[in-house]
């Protein structure tokens, strides 16, 4: 179970994509304003990446999350995005993949 001190690891290049996504599904005022409300809750940390291991091949744009987490040395990332599966196989980095009912059914 998790023990509530959950947070929200970002980047300018992750939230430039969830403003995207937000984007394509509702409009880009929308979008901007959900982006934005993400930005500045006081569980949302920026976390600049320096590193870049590459190790989801099969979508190279997810790597960005993976980056991310790593750099902010996170326990989880949470996703539905079967191309994460690949960092259960090895051993570094130590990063449980959830999915979002997963994540869910703990919080």
């Amino acid at each position: 179970m998790l023990n509530g001190d959950t947070s929200l690891c970002v980047n300018t290049e992750i939230l430039i994509e969830y403003e995207e996504i937000l984007a394509a599904k509702t409009t880009k005022e929308i979008a901007h304003n959900v982006v934005e409300a993400i930005a500045r809750l006081h569980t949302t940390h920026f976390q600049e990446t320096y590193i870049h291991f590459c190790l989801i091949e099969q979508d190279v744009d997810d790597n960005k999350f993976v980056d991310c987490a790593v750099a902010y040395d996170a326990e989880y990332i949470v996703t539905n995005d079967a191309h994460f599966n690949v960092l259960k196989q090895i051993d570094w980095p130590k990063l449980a993949i959830l999915t979002i009912q997963e994540f869910a059914s703990q919080i």
